[in-house]
């Protein structure tokens, strides 16, 4: 299985609770419906646990995670996804991070 992680922030001009509104509906929706997407979700980050601060800032404050069942789905979907509709999904963020994992074993 392959998961695209997108780790982001809000610029500072965005309404938050406008963000949230459009995320949680039609972005969430989009996001399900996406060619060989098995399982995505979306998350608010609280904290940030590291050795030295176990309730540090984090640097990000949400999370994408949208699972593909494997490289093939994922390569053949994922970057043939219309570039005008993640542009204008990256318009509303500050900061992207992808981070493309295989998964090797899960308790799901």
């Amino acid at each position: 299985m392959i998961r695209v992680t997108l780790l982001y922030n809000l610029p500072d001009t965005t309404d938050e609770a406008e963000f949230l509104k459009w995320r949680l509906g039609e972005h969430q929706a989009e996001n399900a419906a996406m060619p060989g997407v098995t399982k995505t979700d979306f998350a608010q980050i609280q904290d940030q646990y590291t050795l030295d601060d176990p309730h540090a800032k984090a640097p990000y404050r949400f999370i994408t995670t949208v699972e593909y069942p494997d490289r093939e789905t994922f390569e053949k979907y994922f970057y043939d996804e219309p570039r005008e509709e993640m542009e204008k999904s990256f318009a509303m963020m500050k900061d992207p991070v992808f981070l493309i994992n295989e998964i090797l074993v899960s308790t799901e």
